[in-house]
């Protein structure tokens, strides 16, 4: 039974307090009472904040849309992280272009220059969609998790300081409010004649009691100056307790954001990675292909302005069917497989000229015999070759082994 007097007794109070705190927020908006300002300070803070908070969201959902550009996908990834599961493992879309071009290069023949092309173009894919993998994670621990965590924890914490703020000060203009009528209705009670009348008439004898009720309703009202003081006194530390604490948060904003632009470097970091990656991978890519006969290459330049003949893939390949009438490509590809297994060397005949990239190719003229063999840990798509006292790597596609 106590506990619940107690509670109806809260409740009660805090029913009070909130219809005081709506009535002087009411006659603050239609001009009928008095609101402390807050200091100039202070409502630069609160400005800065705003101003923090506003953009760094829009930065935040705009990097995830960079970094994810799938809505789908980013609606699945927040129900995920929302639910603390982890998200289905999925290929990105160059992984997906990267499989694609592999499965194609393996259905028309690794052995043939397309298909050989094809593959490469798909490994290389893969690689960037792993590197694009590595910017997601990296942008998401180093950059998005910090504007995050700024969004539902610090700002939220001043949000919630800052209304407080508000409701101290609605309750120290409402103390001040009733301490300004309390002081009127004093300054009244002071101002009327509470002096016995000498007649003896009925309706003076009236007209004195009436005063005198008035008086001592107006002496409840001066009683309450005293009251009201303290409440003033009490309210104002309250809210000027509340503004330090306020304050002391808004501040921090400084620290926060030199905390985000060590994070902004990260992200930038990252990104330098990833692009750098990727060129890498593409000159890498760009090399190989280049190893592949011009006739392959140059599909956009048909007409000349020369009658230089050129060589067309369908003349190679019959020019290589003529010399090989019954060799397949299984049977070839089966022989540099075997040379790459044995530690032996064979005399291979090159079927086109060849360009060395670097150093460490050798370059080659079409129709001479050279001779090749394998390194341990050298990629399969390349032979090492010697002609004399010249000796590189030298792509097999470009080679066709002599028994």
């Amino acid at each position: 039974m106590n506990i619940m007097d107690f509670n109806v007794k809260k409740f009660a109070a805090d029913a009070g307090t909130f219809l005081s705190r709506a009535v002087q927020f009411t006659e603050e908006k239609l001009g009928q009472a008095e609101k402390t300002e807050l200091d100039a300070h202070l409502e630069n803070l609160l400005s800065k904040a705003e101003c923090t908070k506003l953009w760094t969201e829009k930065i935040m959902k705009q990097t995830e849309v960079l970094l994810q550009p799938n809505p789908n996908a980013r609606i699945e990834e927040f129900v995920y992280e929302k639910l603390d599961r982890k998200a289905p493992s999925r290929m990105n879309n160059p992984e997906l272009l990267g499989q694609y071009m592999i499965d194609a290069g393996n259905e028309f023949g690794p052995g043939t220059a397309y298909g050989n092309a094809l593959i490469k173009c798909g490994e290389t894919q893969k690689r960037i969609g792993t590197a694009d993998r590595e910017l997601i994670q990296t942008s998401a621990i180093n950059f998005l998790a910090p504007l995050r965590n700024f969004i539902d924890g610090d700002y939220k914490t001043i949000t919630k300081e800052r209304k407080l703020l508000q409701n101290k000060r609605l309750d120290l203009d409402a103390a001040k409010t009733r301490l300004k009528k309390a002081k009127a209705a004093e300054a009244r009670a002071a101002q009327l004649n509470t002096s016995q009348p000498e007649e003896n008439n009925i309706m003076v004898n009236v007209s004195y009691m009436l005063n005198l009720l008035h008086v001592k309703w107006l002496k409840v009202w001066a009683e309450e100056v005293t009251k009201s003081e303290q409440e003033v006194r009490i309210t104002q530390s309250e809210f000027d307790r509340q503004a330090e604490i306020t304050r002391l948060l808004l501040e921090g904003i400084n620290s926060t954001h030199a905390h985000h632009l060590r994070c902004l470097t990260d992200f930038v970091e990252a990104q330098m990675t990833y692009y750098a990656q990727c060129y890498q991978y593409m000159v890498d890519l760009q090399k190989q292909l280049g190893s592949f006969p011009s006739a392959f290459r140059s599909n956009n330049n048909q007409s000349s302005s020369t009658t230089v003949p050129s060589v067309s893939a369908s003349s190679v390949l019959a020019s290589a069917s003529a010399s090989l009438p019954s060799v397949s490509n299984s049977v070839v590809t089966s022989g540099f497989s075997e040379l790459k297994a044995s530690s032996g060397s064979r005399k291979a005949r090159v079927l086109y000229d060849y360009d060395a990239a670097n150093s460490s190719e050798l370059s080659l003229l079409a129709d001479e015999v050279i001779t090749v063999y394998s390194v341990p840990g050298m990629d399969s798509d390349w032979l090492m070759g010697e002609r004399g006292n010249q000796k590189g790597k030298v792509p097999i596609t470009y080679l066709e082994l002599l028994n």
